[in-house]
C-alpha cells in the first residue's frame, strides 16, 4: 500500500498550521514594536537591557493592555538568560515535532494541528533569539494591580498546542478501554 499521497496531506495540513502560527506570531510583533515606550524611541536593545519600558496601552481597562517588552528567558518571561541554550532547545524540539509529525497516523489530524502550533511557537520566538537577542511581548493581562507575566502569540501557540495534545492523549485514552470492551 502506497501511503504517499497521505503523507504529503499530513505533512501540508502541519506546514499550513505552522505557517500560519509563525505568521501570526512574526506580524504582531512588527505591529508591536510600535507600542510607546518611555523614554519616548527607545529600542528593541534598550529594553532587552531594562534601560527603558513599554507604556501600558489598555484594550480593556483594568484586563488587557498592549505593553511592549524584550524577554530573555523562555514563555511568559519564566528562566531568564541563557540565549544559546534556549535557542538549541528551540531548535532540538523542531526537529524533533518534524520526526512526530511524519510519524503521525492519518487519524491523528488533531495531534498534527498540536505540533504544528508548538513548532509555529517556537520558531517564532526562536526567530527573536536569533534576530534580536530576546523575545519581543506585548500582550499583558492583569487584575486591578494583579499583573500575569507579558506574553506574545508564539506562547499562545505553545500554550494551545500543548493543551490540544494533552487533550487528544486523554481521550485516546478513553477510547482504548471502550474499544477493547467492545471488541
Amino acid at each position: 500500500m502506497n501511503d504517499q499521497p497521505s503523507l504529503r496531506r499530513r505533512v501540508l495540513v502541519f506546514l499550513a498550521v505552522f505557517g500560519l502560527a509563525v505568521l501570526a506570531d512574526q506580524g504582531t510583533k512588527a505591529w508591536a514594536r510600535d507600542l510607546p515606550t518611555h523614554p519616548d524611541g527607545c529600542t528593541l536593545e534598550k529594553l532587552a537591557d531594562r534601560r527603558c519600558v513599554g507604556l501600558p496601552q489598555p484594550v480593556i481597562s483594568g484586563y488587557w493592555e498592549w505593553e511592549l517588552a524584550m524577554n530573555d528567558g523562555a514563555a511568559f518571561s519564566n528562566f531568564r538568560g541563557g540565549q544559546l541554550m534556549l535557542s538549541a532547545i528551540a531548535i532540538g524540539a523542531l526537529i524533533l515535532l518534524g520526526v512526530m509529525v511524519v510519524k503521525t497516523r492519518p487519524e491523528e489530524g488533531v495531534k498534527r494541528v498540536a505540533l504544528a502550533l508548538i513548532a509555529g511557537g517556537a520558531l517564532g520566538n526562536l526567530i527573536d533569539r536569533l534576530s534580536e537577542g530576546a523575545v519581543i511581548d506585548f500582550v499583558r493581562w492583569r487584575i486591578g494591580e494583579h499583573r500575569w507575566p507579558i506574553f506574545n502569540v508564539a506562547d499562545v501557540a505553545l500554550v494551545i498546542g500543548v493543551l490540544l495534545l494533552l487533550c487528544e492523549g486523554w481521550l485516546v485514552r478513553r477510547r482504548t478501554p471502550a474499544a477493547a470492551a467492545a471488541a
